[in-house]
């Protein structure tokens, strides 16, 4: 005997902690107390009177074990360390969830325990009966549903589905969130006992529901899985866990036993072969007949009349169903009238507000209609007013349109009196444009006979001269006295005579006719000249003919030919014809004379 052994029998108790699926709990038990007495303690500390589920279950090396009640406790395999650690959880499984489970602790202990083993995965579910598990999970933790608190995002914490599940499909948290939370809306009406209920109902027809699986081999050496549940028993392929190859219901069997590895099934028609398989250890073959009992008893007993004591706890059961059903139901009326007084309050309060709202709306329209008014009679005022400035404004538009209009009608026959001035400056000057260019014509042929005139006289003097630089011829045979006595005279008289006496009076009559005529072309551009600045500031320049824009240039030109021009041709004009009889007429006498 060890030493912790020696110890345990000085010591007069030993320390144990249960752990269930909610909560932990911690005993000081006697040494000499059996299984039985441990787990009723626990089941009246827990209020737990539907016993026949449960068991207090322990780990012993790689495998568990389930604590018998008929021994004591520190007499089984369980762990030397204390507080020995125990789970409560629940060994059988009911055929019916909602016909067999009679108390709301025993349903919801299963509730809990289903729901670890499908989110750990021990038993398959579908993912369409996940999100469905899901939420009478959410349900059976947040009672019912309400959009005012269950805002997005209030189960992100929670674990809701298996893992499997999740990696299956390509949704993130919030989509699977809000499939779990349209499916949690549609529990309205229920409590949460009910969705707890809910839950285990449709999780008992999965196929792993309430199996405990077993290695086995067959005769040949064959790896198997031997499944014990409520039903019986069921044989499957090591990697087929939900699809038996065959069963064997408790009803046909009649009698398991086993002989150290060895197991025995032998069905009730003796004609049917018996089944036998090896398992790995002994230890196996022990839980899985303590199984088979357990199961086979729960199988039989649920096909006989109840008890006394569960008719009693069914008749409490259903007396406290219907107490809680009048209770929900006089709670929901009360729920409901309470929604309808508020739904009221609301309305009364939401026609308030609408009220207010309309009535402050209709002092603002007031005000805005006091202020419109104020501000159409001010504009009012100001139209009337601009309507009498207009007014006024239009009788000196008026009046200034007569006095423009007269203006016009004068400044049109000013207008008609200047472009006849205008008119007839230009005809004047056309026609002093065209006399200049015929004096300009006259005085370019005076020029030539000018010039014809002098050469005639030099040729003239120089003829005279020759004629008075010899003797006078005198024809043979007359007498020298006998010659015209006009002829007669020197040479010198006669050249002094026409050099002072004609070329003086030829001088005389240049300058006299120079000095008359330049007075008269002053005079005569004086008056062009205030023609022209009178005529100037109503001068249209864009009506220009071409022969006016040549006139202008010409007139500015410095070598243009002026009035003075033709003076000095008058002039020359004047000297010639009075010069060229003179020497012409002395010339033909002379001629004639020889």
């Amino acid at each position: 005997m060890g030493f912790n052994s020696l110890l345990r029998k000085q010591a007069k108790n030993f320390n144990v902690r249960i752990c269930t699926m909610e909560s932990d709990m911690e005993f000081s038990c006697e040494v000499k107390w059996k299984g039985k007495d441990l787990f009723d303690l626990v089941c009246r500390t827990l209020g737990l009177r539907e016993t026949w589920f449960f068991g207090l279950q322990y780990n012993i090396k790689d495998t568990f074990a389930w604590l018998k009640m008929e021994k004591r406790v520190l007499d089984q395999e369980v762990p030397k360390e204390e507080p020995i650690t125990f789970y409560f959880l629940a060994k059988f499984y009911p055929e019916n969830a909602e016909e067999e489970l009679v108390q709301d602790i025993t349903q919801h202990l299963f509730f809990l325990q289903v729901k670890k083993k499908i989110l750990e995965e021990e038993i398959h579910c579908p993912p369409e009966a996940s999100v469905l598990l899901a939420s009478y999970a959410v349900h059976a933790k947040y009672g019912e549903y309400d959009p005012n608190v269950h805002k997005p995002g209030f189960l992100a914490e929670e674990e809701l589905l298996p893992k499997r599940v999740i990696n299956l499909y390509q949704m993130t948290a919030e989509m699977w969130e809000e499939r779990i939370t349209a499916c949690y809306a549609e529990h309205r009406g229920r409590t949460r006992d009910e969705a707890e209920m809910e839950y285990l109902k449709i999780a008992q027809d999965l196929d792993m529901y309430g199996v405990n699986y077993f290695l086995i081999r067959n005769k040949k050496g064959t790896d198997l899985l031997l499944g014990v549940d409520a039903l019986g028993l069921h044989i499957y392929e090591p990697d087929n866990r939900l699809t038996p190859k065959c069963s064997f219901p408790w009803n046909e069997i009649r009698n398991i036993s086993y002989s150290d590895k060895e197991f025995t099934i032998k069905p009730l028609d003796k004609k049917t072969n018996v089944f036998k398989f090896n398992s790995s250890r002994l230890r196996v073959n022990k839980l899985i007949l303590q199984l088979c009992i357990g199961n086979h008893d729960l199988f039989m007993r649920r096909r006989r009349v109840d008890s006394l004591e569960v008719q009693q706890m069914k008749a409490q059961a259903r007396e406290e169903r219907a107490r809680k059903q009048v209770e929900r139901q006089r709670l929901q009326r009360e729920k409901q009238l309470r929604e309808e007084a508020e739904r009221a309050r609301d309305e009364l309060e939401r026609r308030l507000i609408q009220l207010q709202d309309e009535a402050h709306m209709a002092n603002e329209a007031l005000l805005r209609s006091e202020q419109t008014a104020d501000l159409l009679a001010e504009k009012a005022q100001i139209a009337e007013e601009e309507a009498k400035l207009l007014a006024q404004k239009a009788a000196e538009a008026e009046t200034e349109m007569q006095r423009i209009k007269v203006t016009a009608i004068r400044g049109q026959e000013e207008r008609r009196l200047m472009e006849q001035k205008m008119l007839e400056a230009e005809m004047l000057a056309l026609k002093m444009a065209e006399e200049s260019e015929r004096r300009a014509k006259e005085a370019e042929q005076l020029k030539q006979d000018l010039q014809e005139a002098r050469e005639s006289e030099r040729r003239a003097k120089h003829k005279l001269l020759e004629i008075t630089s010899r003797d006078v011829y005198t024809p043979p045979g007359l007498p020298a006295d006998s010659m015209p006595p006009d002829l007669n005279y020197s040479r010198e008289n006669l050249s002094f005579d026409f050099k002072d006496t004609d070329m003086k009076r030829l001088s005389m009559e240049i300058e006299k006719e120079k000095v008359e005529y330049m007075e008269k072309s002053k005079h005569l551009q004086e008056q062009l000249n205030e023609l022209k600045t009178e005529i100037e500031s109503l001068k249209l320049k864009e009506r220009e003919t071409p022969l006016d824009i040549i006139h202008n240039q010409n007139t500015d030109a410095p070598g243009y030919l002026r009035q003075g021009g033709y003076v000095f041709a008058r002039v020359c004009l004047s000297v010639c014809l009075s010069v060229c009889p003179l020497v012409c007429n002395i010339t033909q006498k002379v001629m004639d004379r020889f």
